[in-house]
């Protein structure tokens, strides 16, 4: 048995309901409210030491499962599978270190859930593989910061030789002839020093207002700011990422020319654009570049990357998308399941992978080793991460390398929902000079400081 292994001795499930000040516009859906899974993991290790672990993820439907149910619907089989997933997790008999756990419940009983799950649902109602990795994530993120407090230190002090004893290599499986080779290589060795201070993404929605012409009288009165240049004068930022239609070309170019000249009078400097997955033919995304480089050559420089245009089913969308590559680093997002998509992915010509802790922490980490070794560019992107979910989401970014920071909308969509976390850490829940600080992260696991916050809990959901 090794030195530094654990086991999972118990499981609790909590549900938080969030509202959101602001509606958020996913493809064709429209979001206004959400719910997250908070759950705590307890871990036994080999030495008898008992601790507990946290994490937290929002269960966003809109974005992992765009089917013909209502959102009503799609949240009930959501946290009607994170209730199976507590149970299975709770009696799970692996032990080790909280990648090799993590790793082998996505591999064997989270599939299986899954596939039992769909043999109860209609053909059209199916649970996506997207959903299920989702539901697990709150428990993959709890594991680790379990991990981690068993062992008196930072979670990402655990992923080398000195806790990890299996190598990439029993993980992961390189392209061929890449020339690339896991043999003796831990996550450690693909993570960077993480920076105090990292620069953050502002989101523009779709139905974003971005001048006084665009309001309706619907907006909310509560000291947040509602248009594009108030946010930008309030927060400083400098990186805009633009929710795009994917299905509308002509209002596509024209939102990137409009936020582009609306962010360079306020002194932006970068931008993204974000499809919403809803793009079928490359042409339609190189078209667009194509007319801003020759009609508008400064919103075209400032778009350091484009966002997954296309479907979320990389396996039934074999896309060769070089020829955006070719224009713009081309980075998957919803397709990005594990390290396997990303393989696939750099296969049809993408060149970079947005992470998400929401895919799993376990997931991340084996797809941003993957990535690394094999020359593609890194991203963190959100999911409007209220609450503890943040903390972890900009651990994750820090410590990545990524393109330019690191995404974070959950201030602009549900500021009030993270109040007391704010409280002990001001600069995660509020972005400053175009960035996040995450110097009061201290401590072991994830940092997260959660006896200094004054949140009450919902009763834990029934097992």
């Amino acid at each position: 048995m090794p030195s530094r292994s654990v086991k999972i001795i118990d499981v609790a499930l909590h549900l938080i309901p969030v509202a959101m000040r602001m509606p958020l516009k996913f493809g064709n859906q429209v979001v206004t409210e959400s719910t997250c899974a908070r759950v705590r993991v307890r871990v036994e290790a080999a030495d008898g030491t008992i601790a507990d672990g946290w994490g937290e993820t929002p269960l966003s439907v809109s974005w992992v499962w765009p089917a013909p149910l209502t959102y009503g619907e799609r949240l009930k089989a959501m946290t009607e599978f994170c209730m199976r997933i507590a149970r299975e997790f709770r009696s799970f008999p692996a032990r080790g270190h909280a990648l090799e756990i993590g790793h082998e419940f996505i591999e064997t009983r989270l599939h299986e859930l899954q596939v039992a799950f769909n043999r109860e649902r209609s053909e059209e109602a199916q649970f996506p593989h997207l959903a299920a990795l989702v539901s697990f994530s709150a428990f993959d993120l709890a594991l680790h910061d379990a991990y981690g407090i068993a062992h008196e230190v930072r979670v990402y002090d655990t992923y080398g030789a000195e806790f990890l004893g299996a190598d990439l290599s029993a993980f992961l499986q390189p392209a061929a002839g890449s020339g690339a080779d896991f043999a003796g290589k831990r996550p450690a060795d693909f993570l960077v020093a993480p920076p105090r201070q990292l620069p953050v993404w502002h989101l523009v929605g779709g139905l974003d207002p971005l001048e006084t012409e665009d309001l309706n009288g619907s907006e909310p009165d509560d000291n947040y700011p509602v248009l594009l240049r108030d946010w930008i004068r309030r927060d400083g930022l400098t990186c805009l990422k633009v929710k795009l239609r994917g299905n509308d070309a002509a209002w596509d170019y024209d939102r990137m020319v409009k936020i582009g000249r609306i962010g360079r009078e306020e002194g932006v400097v970068w931008l993204t654009a974000d499809f919403n997955c809803a793009v079928t033919e490359p042409d339609y995304v190189n078209e667009i570049l194509d007319r801003l480089r020759d009609d508008d050559a400064l919103t075209y420089q400032q778009t350091l990357y484009v966002e997954q245009p296309f479907p979320y089913d990389l396996e039934a969308n074999r896309i060769d998308v070089r020829s955006v590559s070719a224009r713009k680093p081309l980075f998957m997002d919803e397709s990005a399941h594990d390290w396997k998509f990303v393989r696939m992915g750099r296969e049809l010509g993408w060149s970079g992978v947005a992470l998400k802790t929401c895919k799993t922490q376990t997931g991340a980490l084996l797809s941003l080793c993957w990535a690394r070794e094999h020359g593609m560019t890194l991203m963190v992107q959100d999911l409007t991460n209220p609450m503890m979910a943040q903390i972890s989401h900009v651990e994750l970014a820090a410590h990545t390398g990524t393109i330019m920071g690191v995404e974070s909308n959950g201030m602009q969509f549900s500021p009030d929902a993270s109040l007391p976390e704010q409280a002990v850490h001001p600069g995660l829940y509020r972005r400053r000079n175009g960035v996040l600080d995450r110097g009061t992260i201290s401590g072991p696991g994830f940092g997260y400081r959660l006896a200094e916050m004054q949140r009450e809990l919902p009763q834990a959901v029934a097992l």
